[in-house]
C-alpha cells in the first residue's frame, strides 16, 4: 500500500524539523538541562503542529515557503513539548508516548525547569528565521501569534483545572476549553505557515491568514474530540494509554457531558459518579459507564461532531484560491480526515 501524500509530507517536515531544533535550537550548557527539556521530544510524536507550519507555508509559496515556515514549526513543536511537560506534572502522569514522562525522570523541581526552557527555545527558533532573511514586519508577526497562542493555552488549562471543581460543566464552556488548549495553538501553526509564504505580510495576506487560523482552529477540536473518545473507546495497545482514564479521573469530555444530560435514572446517576471522581476503579462499572455513553447517543454525537469540524476544515481549503502547491493542500485535507479517523 503506498505512503498517503500526508505521511510522507509529515515524515520529510519532522526529519527536518528535528534536525533543526537539534543542530540550531537547543544547544547549551548545562546540557543535563537541555536533555530534560528535549526528553519527551526525542520520544517521538506526531508532529502535526510543524506539518501544519510547513505545509501551509508550501501550499502558498511552495519550496521557498518552507524555507522560511522551518524556524516557525520548530517552535510550534517546542512550546507544544514545554506544554506536555507541564501538563504531565499537574496531572501526575508517570508515562507519555511510551516513556516516562519528564518529572519521573529528572524531579518536578528540574522537569519544570526543562518546560521553562522548552518555552524559550521556542521563541528563540522564531529569533533565528532573521538569519534567513526574514523581514522584520513578519518577525514581529510571529512572535505576536506565538505569544497570542502561549496566552490562549494558559487559559485553556486554568479552565480544565477549573473544570474539575465542578460536577457539571457547560458544553460551550467545554468546546472554549479544548479550543484553547488545542485548537489555538494547531491556530497559530497554520497562521505562522501563511507569515512564512508572504514575502511581506501585509492587509492582502489578512483574509487568507484569517481563513487558515480557522482551519487549525477546527483541526485542533476535531483533534480533541477525537483524542476523549479514545480515551475512552481506544484500544490501549494502539494508544499507549489506560482503557476508561479519562472516566477515572473524572475528565469533564464532550462524551461524559452528553451522556449526564441524556441519561436517566440508574444510568444517569453512574455518570454522575464519574463527573463527581467516585470511580473505584471496578472493570464491570467501567463497563457500563462505556455502555451509558454509547446507549445516551454521546459516542454518535462525538464523532459527527468532530466530523463536522473536520469538513469545515477541508471546504477551508478548498475555497483558497491563492494555492501555490496542490499536493501540500491535499495533504492539509488529509489531514482534517486523519484526526477523527486514528486510532491513537
Amino acid at each position: 500500500m503506498s505512503e498517503s501524500v500526508l505521511e510522507r509530507l509529515r515524515r520529510k517536515y519532522a526529519s527536518r524539523v528535528d534536525w533543526f531544533v537539534y543542530t540550531e535550537i537547543a544547544r547549551g550548557s548545562p546540557p543535563e538541562v537541555y536533555e530534560a527539556a528535549l526528553h519527551l521530544y526525542r520520544a517521538g510524536g506526531k508532529r502535526v503542529r510543524p506539518f501544519v507550519v510547513m505545509a501551509t507555508a508550501r501550499m502558498l509559496a511552495g519550496s521557498e515557503g518552507e524555507m522560511y515556515a522551518l524556524p516557525y514549526a520548530a517552535a510550534v513543536e517546542l512550546f507544544h513539548n514545554f506544554t506536555l511537560i507541564h501538563d504531565d506534572i499537574m496531572d501526575k502522569d508517570d508515562f507519555r508516548r511510551g516513556v516516562p514522562t519528564t518529572h519521573k525522570v529528572y524531579g518536578e523541581a528540574f522537569a519544570i525547569l526543562a518546560g521553562d526552557l522548552a518555552y524559550a527555545l521556542s521563541y528563540r527558533a522564531i529569533s533565528h528565521a532573521r538569519n534567513l532573511g526574514e523581514k522584520p514586519t513578519n518577525l514581529a508577526w510571529a512572535f505576536n501569534i506565538l505569544t497570542e497562542a502561549a496566552v490562549r493555552v494558559s487559559e485553556g488549562q486554568a479552565m480544565d483545572m477549573m473544570f474539575e471543581e465542578k460536577t457539571v460543566v457547560d458544553y460551550h464552556d467545554y468546546l472554549k476549553m479544548i479550543y484553547l488548549k488545542t485548537g489555538a495553538l494547531l491556530e497559530a501553526s497554520a497562521k505562522l505557515g501563511v507569515v512564512a509564504a508572504a514575502e511581506e505580510l501585509d492587509q492582502g495576506w489578512m483574509p487568507i491568514l484569517e481563513a487558515m487560523g480557522t482551519y487549525g482552529k477546527y483541526v485542533g477540536l476535531a483533534f480533541q474530540i477525537r483524542d476523549d473518545i479514545l480515551g475512552v473507546f481506544g484500544d490501549p495497545r494502539k494508544t499507549g494509554k489506560p482503557r476508561y482514564n479519562d472516566l477515572i479521573r473524572g475528565k469533564k469530555t464532550l462524551l461524559v457531558l452528553y451522556a449526564y444530560r441524556h441519561a436517566e435514572g440508574e444510568a444517569k446517576e453512574l455518570i454522575r459518579r464519574v463527573l463527581e471522581r467516585k470511580l473505584t476503579g471496578d472493570p464491570e462499572e467501567l463497563e457500563k459507564v462505556a455502555n451509558v455513553i454509547r446507549e445516551t447517543g454521546a459516542l454518535s454525537y462525538a464523532e459527527d461532531l468532530a466530523r463536522r469540524f473536520a469538513d469545515e476544515a477541508i471546504q477551508i481549503i478548498d475555497e483558497i484560491r491563492e494555492v501555490e502547491d496542490e499536493e501540500a493542500a491535499e495533504a492539509l485535507k488529509e489531514l482534517a480526515r486523519f484526526v477523527v479517523e486514528r486510532e491513537k
